[in-house]
């Protein structure tokens, strides 16, 4: 799978608890967090709907957007995700289609 970096935006649920990550493979990172496989904050806060996410040719680039996200108040982030998602739905289903289900294993980040 060709890599491709990408900011994103997952939460705990309509003006829950927000998280912001960089990845090169957006499907695989979901994937991960929806199923719990990482230890940490979206795990212990029950943090995996997809609400936002912006593509980036470059991963400096892409790294620099989420630094630049992270420092934002709580209400600029919420902003930025209305403005494309105004009902915060989850993303996911859109990202990814039932045949590909049996590709997230493969599609995991190294």
């Amino acid at each position: 799978m060709e890599k491709q970096p990408c900011v994103y935006m997952l939460v705990s649920g309509v003006n829950g608890t927000l998280y912001v990550g960089v990845t090169s493979n957006l499907i695989g990172r979901v994937y991960q967090h929806r199923s719990k496989l990482i230890a940490g904050f979206t795990k212990r806060y029950d943090i995996t709907i997809l609400v936002w996410c912006e593509i980036h040719e470059q991963m400096e680039s892409a790294i620099l957007r989420e630094k630049q996200i992270k420092n934002w108040s709580r209400t600029a982030k919420k902003r930025l995700i209305e403005q494309r998602n105004p009902t915060w739905q989850d993303l996911w289903p859109n990202l990814v289609s039932p045949s590909l289900a049996t590709g997230f294993r493969q599609s995991l980040p190294e």
